[in-house]
């Protein structure tokens, strides 16, 4: 033992003394050469640093659609995908060896012959030698791409000094009392840099080849290996092509010196051609392939939603440089069925480049998972027509909304909230009240639109709304008045707190202001004056088809680290934010405007989307709205598995009107986009409501 330990102990001074001189390249007096390299190797083997046995790497995270293989596109600082050893060709590893180190496996992390041989070299002149082992090369990898260290930190760690390469020398030795070879060799290969972008064996095999290292040939490896000396000079994509074939050809020289390959196999791989068949790793969701650009959308929100999970760090920044430095697989809730029906749907109704557009979201209740998100525009950063801000380009979020977008008028689909609000205040279905045309409230209001000062809203076809009318039927035919009464009956602030509670994100200044200090003088909230999003929508809508439980909506299947450990952030975060039969009871009335019917009888058949239950074929609930003018149009539905919402607007001009007709064609994106997403799925029926929450009329009957 204490003989190892004096060998281990002159190798270093040895090594250590003639890497000084190999440095330096001038002779220094003899005392200050014996005091660095024994200052140098005196410390104790167990400072080697962490870093060292287990490399901080950045590594590629891959994000794929729900089958888990379609990949959507990746994020990365450095193209980098650790493998094992077993899943490198083994003429691969030879070849690295061969030309890095021959002698790895002979060895203890520093090579003392190499280095006598370089000193001697160095002193006669022509061209420098070195004399790292691999080891020592892994050594300065891990400090060169730490991501803990400052630049500053990483240029002093690999700067060319004496005390540097001792320092190196000292920490390959210790390493490789703690280390295997093979697994050195692993690490080796899945830290160093092959050019071109590429930073470990996966991620060149691909980048030059197209193919998984472990089925590299010989040419192929020793092409890769040769890399390594110079990766950015001797690239054969972006670089020098002749040099990186003459590397190959040394490379091959190596491993018939070394034995490890036949002398006519290796001549066969010198006279072949370089064979490369490039190809690009996604970056980002502006990478997203051509051939599904409509999916950029979808990642485009998926990284917002990344940004806001603290299990990626303390701010947007550290969670963005975790995304892209960690290795994650990550499996999304986007399903390639339900997102092409959707886009082939809404591209019927508005072209990419029309100034309309009909985004539309899709969501599954008790989960929140987000099938699709499909708009007719082109998600990217080119350069529109002047005047043309989100079109026919775009990386604005107008499917969710945040930065620019704060949604669009929804109309009467708000009418849901009034009618949640008045069933939790003791209300049942069968409330009755005599609807007039026009309807005077105690809300003030400024402009021409009021009434001596309040608000007095009326309805749009006053033959087939006024009258005695329920919850069902006021519900089925939209009627205004009846909700304006409703809303007064259980108070304006209970139904935006109803909103809000099921998920409504109120983005617009003004909206958000009359929420927090207006809200019980904000009548014509009921009305759907408030902007939304179909991503908002369809998720509130989802939660009644939960029977109330909210969840807020989620991008991912699973998330895994780069260990392959799961991340719970993937898990859906749901809680249940209404009585479960305040829920039965609101679907109850939800299945009148879509030509259902209620358990309890209540719908007359005249609802303003009824031929979609006919077409689906299964029960469904949902409502249509349309903002006052018919400046946009909207329709959402849902069944116990599945809810969807489409809004029919004008992004970029709200006076730019889409006229009362779109919303046939909305019924149609609905409905079509309901068939794919429930396709094979079994055919589920809503439970109904208590008796009495239906029909137990509570003194809250109004007369006319």
């Amino acid at each position: 033992m204490i003989r190892t330990r004096l060998h281990t102990l002159f190798t270093v001074l040895i090594a250590g003394l003639l890497a000084g001189l190999a440095l330096a390249v001038a002779a220094l007096p003899a005392a200050l050469l014996l005091g660095i390299g024994v200052r140098s190797v005196i410390g104790p083997y167990a400072e080697l640093p962490n870093s060292l046995r287990t490399p901080p790497t950045a590594q590629r995270s891959n994000l794929y659609a729900n089958d888990g293989v379609t990949l959507i596109t990746s994020f990365y600082a450095e193209n980098r995908t650790d493998v094992r050893l077993a899943e490198v060709a083994p003429v691969l590893r030879q070849a690295v060896v061969a030309a890095e180190d021959l002698r790895f496996y002979q060895h203890r992390g520093v090579d003392v012959r190499a280095v006598i041989r370089a000193f001697a070299a160095n002193q006669r002149g022509g061209p420098r030698q070195g004399a790292s082992t691999l080891t020592m090369q892994y050594v300065r990898n891990v400090l060169r791409s730490d991501p803990r260290l400052s630049e500053e930190e990483r240029r002093a760690a690999t700067e060319i000094s004496n005390a540097r390469k001792i320092q190196e020398m000292r920490y390959a030795l210790a390493l490789e009392r703690e280390l295997t070879k093979d697994e050195i060799l692993t690490r080796y290969l899945n830290i160093a840099y092959f050019g071109s972008g590429a930073y470990g064996v996966s991620a060149a095999s691909h980048r030059y080849f197209s193919k998984s290292p472990r089925h590299l040939t010989l040419a192929e490896a020793a092409l890769l290996a040769g890399l390594l000396r110079s990766p950015d000079n001797d690239d054969p994509i972006d670089g020098d092509a002749d040099a990186a074939l003459a590397r190959r050809g040394y490379v091959l020289d190596q491993l018939v010196a070394a034995g490890q390959v036949a002398a006519a196999d290796a001549e066969r791989a010198r006279i072949a051609p370089l064979g490369l068949r490039p190809s690009h790793t996604p970056n980002d969701c502006t990478a997203v392939p051509d051939a599904r650009n409509d999916w950029g959308f979808f990642c485009d929100w998926f990284t917002r939603w990344w940004n806001t999970q603290p299990t990626f760090g303390a701010s947007a920044e550290e969670r963005q440089r975790t995304l892209r430095r960690g290795g994650f697989r990550i499996v999304t809730s986007l399903d390639p069925a339900v997102q092409a029906t959707a886009q082939r749907e809404v591209l019927r109704v508005y072209g990419i480049g029309d100034r309309r557009a009909a985004p539309t979201a899709v969501v599954e209740p008790t989960t929140g998972r987000v099938l699709a998100m499909a708009v007719n525009r082109r998600y990217g950063v080119a350069a529109n027509p002047p005047g043309q801000r989100n079109h026919p380009n775009t990386v604005n979020q107008l499917v969710a909304g945040g930065g620019d977008i704060v949604g669009y008028q929804a109309g009467s689909t708000f009418k849901l909230f009034t009618m949640l609000a008045a069933l939790e205040a003791g209300l049942p279905l069968r409330t009755t009240f005599t609807a007039p045309s026009r309807l005077v409230t105690e809300w003030p209001v400024s402009g021409p639109n009021g009434c001596d000062g309040f608000w007095c809203p009326s309805n749009s076809t006053p033959e087939t709304q006024n009258g005695p009318r329920t919850m069902w039927d006021a519900f089925e035919r939209s009627v205004n008045t009846y909700f304006a009464w409703l809303a007064g009956q259980v108070g304006a602030d209970r139904v935006v707190e109803m909103a809000e509670r099921l998920g409504i994100v109120l983005r617009a200044e003004e909206d958000a202001r009359l929420a927090r200090y207006g809200a019980k003088d904000w009548g014509p909230f009921t009305l759907g004056v408030a902007a939304t999003t179909p991503l908002d929508l369809a998720g509130a809508y989802a939660t009644v088809a939960a029977e109330g439980r909210y969840c807020k909506p989620l991008p991912v299947l699973t998330i895994t680290d780069a260990a392959g450990r799961p991340v719970p952030a993937a898990r859906p975060d749901c809680r249940q934010v209404l009585d479960t039969d305040v829920a039965r009871a609101a679907t109850d009335a939800a299945r009148c405007p879509v030509g259902d019917q209620s358990m309890y009888g209540g719908c007359t058949g005249a609802g303003t989307a009824a031929g979609l239950r006919p077409r689906l074929g299964r029960p469904v609930a949902g409502k249509t709205g349309s903002s006052e003018g018919y400046g946009t149009e909207t329709v959402v539905a849902f069944t116990p598995q599945l809810a969807v919402a489409s809004i029919a607007t004008n992004p970029d001009d709200p006076g730019d009107a889409v006229g009362r007709a779109v919303q046939a064609h909305l019924v149609d994106v609905v409905g079509e986009v309901l068939a794919t997403g429930l396709a094979g799925q079994p055919v589920r029926d809503f439970v109904p409501p208590s008796e009495v929450i239906a029909n137990q009329v509570t003194g809250a009957r109004a007369g006319n």
